[in-house]
């Protein structure tokens, strides 16, 4: 078909966010604040981006349950990530926290509260005090709904400053103009027809791809559709290796145990009722960060210590602290698992597994939310007009391994850097002219190929394939072998893709046609994932390898970049930030905003 035939509707706006989540959301309010013309373009309603799952909570040194520094924080951020995180990102990030916390509570988010009044805070996995010599209540929460709190309240407001929203519009691609970011061309499921938003700046906010793999605590929608997109555009995904598997995944379903949990006093047990952290790390017991967790549950396991007929799982148990405080302060974990394991927490132990939670790598930036690397090979020079946040961007806070907590806290601490620096660079021009429809001719000639696709092989059947080896090739523990099979795996699933099968060639609401397209883009991602996996001789953070058991800062202390070159995986690497830099710190508001 002819991609004349697909009619386009033109937008132009100062600042084009893609993705309605925690970053996405943040950075929206402080461009609509700020007076630009903003749209926000969502594939799902706001509040049922996947922000809304993130459950207990958002660190910042407070200090209002105990003594606290925002240095012990980076000290903290800085080790978990296993000395793979920028050094400048992560200062900026913990200087930021506390009046990044403090203006939520201020926008009207509802955190729980301690008997004076103060935000309550919570102990979780990695947070210490004095440089690792205590332990901390660092995580700001609102029971175990943090996200859903934050999300509610920030969509609220966005509304309040009038950002213009676009919902249930499936972005396509970037629109590219001599290595120029122009704008985004999306779907508009509800109407069928395709719209070109060209924008100043375009902050892609799109979140993570934890559903390349089987077993997540990912929602459907996290295919990492900006990742994609700007792998076709030629540029860079940084740090792809590095994906967290969180300890307590509900067995047999994925869904998140929060991390609060243990944080509250839960503790595991294998089928000798031993608390075996104990053994595995001494001093963090159950509160050792997410991939220390992970790997000693996989070693009961292994061990044959699992629980179940299958012994190929593991207990955490609440029920010792009792239904008050169960109500209180994990009502949600506590009807999670009523649901999806059929387990009253105050009588018996919740089955879980570690599950794939979280991608650290993504699109690399600075600390403004700038995109680095162009699709002439040179990792450090800035994208123009293109910057990306949250889980999508890279900006490397998180290294090897993300401490739980943080991930709230990278949301809105970079959604709000993306939006003072958008705004410094969006204020004072026009709108954006509107380009030629050939920039787009060739994302429309995908979409229309995929439309019409007559292969052999289902999305579904495609997918599974691709998830199984993932999981299989690119899980917990990996060597020379298994990501061997696994590079194999993928160029096969790959073959199958492209004798792709979709039913449905209509253009409203074809979500056969949406499930091809964020294949699509989750193969690509696959693609880079276990290339990187496999080039990075070393164990760190969430990337441990049998074969190469230790960590090797004298080959390795750098990020992986990866490019697709006709089809190829062509990967580069450039130092990690050793430097803090220096910041201005955002300082917390001196009254409180009255709405």
């Amino acid at each position: 078909m002819s991609t004349i035939t697909y009619e386009t509707v033109h937008h132009q706006h100062d600042v084009v966010v893609v993705g309605a989540g925690g970053s996405g959301l943040r950075a929206c309010l402080g461009l609509a604040e700020a007076g630009l013309k903003t749209a926000c373009v969502t594939k799902v309603f706001p509040t049922r981006s996947h922000t809304v799952a993130a459950q207990g909570g958002m660190s910042a040194a407070l200090a209002n349950m105990g003594e606290d520094d925002w240095r012990w924080h980076m000290y903290d951020t800085v080790k978990g990530s296993d000395w793979l995180g920028d050094q400048e990102a992560i200062s900026f990030m913990c200087k930021e926290a506390p009046s990044a916390v403090i203006e939520l509570e201020h926008y009207g988010v509802p955190f729980s509260r301690t008997a004076e009044g103060k935000i309550y805070q919570r102990a979780f996995g990695g947070m210490t005090t004095h440089f690792g010599q205590g332990q901390a209540q660092r995580t700001c929460a609102a029971a175990d709904r943090t996200g859903h709190a934050i999300l509610h309240t920030l969509y609220q407001q966005s509304i309040r400053q009038k950002a213009e929203f676009f919902i249930e519009y499936f972005a396509l691609d970037l629109i590219m103009e001599d290595g120029v970011c122009r704008g985004v061309l999306a779907w508009c499921l509800e109407t069928g027809q395709l719209h070109a938003f060209w924008a100043n700046q375009v902050i892609l906010a799109t979140g993570g791809y934890g559903r390349a793999y089987f077993s997540a605590t990912s929602a459907h929608t996290c295919t990492g559709d900006g990742n994609a997109m700007v792998l076709r555009a030629g540029l860079p995904l940084q740090d792809m290796e590095f994906v967290q598997f969180h300890p307590t995944g509900i067995y047999g379903s994925g869904c998140l145990i929060t991390e609060g949990a243990r944080g509250e006093g839960g503790f595991l047990t294998n089928a000798d009722g031993e608390r075996f952290m104990e053994r595995y790390a001494p001093n963090a017991k159950d509160l050792a960060s997410r991939d220390v967790v992970s790997r000693s549950m996989t070693m009961e396991i292994r061990a044959g210590r699992g629980v179940g007929n299958d012994g190929d799982h593991i207990f955490l148990h609440l029920e010792h602290l009792g239904p008050d405080i169960l109500a209180d302060r994990l009502p949600g974990i506590s009807e999670t698992a009523r649901i999806f394991a059929g387990v009253d927490v105050t009588k018996a132990p919740i089955p879980v597994i570690p599950t794939v939670h979280y991608n650290m790598g993504g699109i690399p930036t600075n600390i403004h939310g700038e995109c680095m690397g162009n699709a002439a090979g040179d990792d450090l020079a800035l994208v123009p007009g293109l910057m990306a946040i949250g889980e999508a961007g890279c900006v490397s806070v998180h290294g090897a391994n993300r401490l739980g907590s943080n991930s709230l806290l990278d949301l809105i601490v970079f959604g709000r850097a993306s939006a003072r620096q958008a705004a410094k660079i969006a204020s004072g021009k026009p709108l954006p002219a509107r380009g030629e429809r050939a920039l787009f001719e060739a994302s429309i000639a995908r979409l229309d190929r995929l439309r019409h696709a007559k292969g052999d092989s289902s999305t579904a059947l495609v997918r599974l394939k691709m998830q199984r080896a993932m999981q299989s090739n690119c899980a917990v523990f990996r060597n020379e072998h298994v990501l061997s099979e696994g590079v194999q795996e993928i160029e096969d699933t790959l073959e199958m893709f492209a004798d792709l099968r979709t039913a449905d060639r209509s253009m409203i609401w074809n979500t056969d046609l949406v499930e091809a397209l964020e294949l699509d883009n989750l193969l690509a991602q696959s693609k880079i994932t276990v290339h990187s996996a496999l080039a990075r001789k070393e164990s760190r953070g969430a990337h441990a390898r049998d074969d190469f058991p230790d960590r090797d800062d004298q080959n390795w202390l750098h990020h992986t970049n990866g490019r697709l070159v006709d089809g190829r995986v062509a990967l580069s690497y450039r130092p990690v930030v050793l430097e803090t830099g220096t910041h201005e710190v955002e300082s917390i508001p001196p009254k409180a905003r009255v709405y």
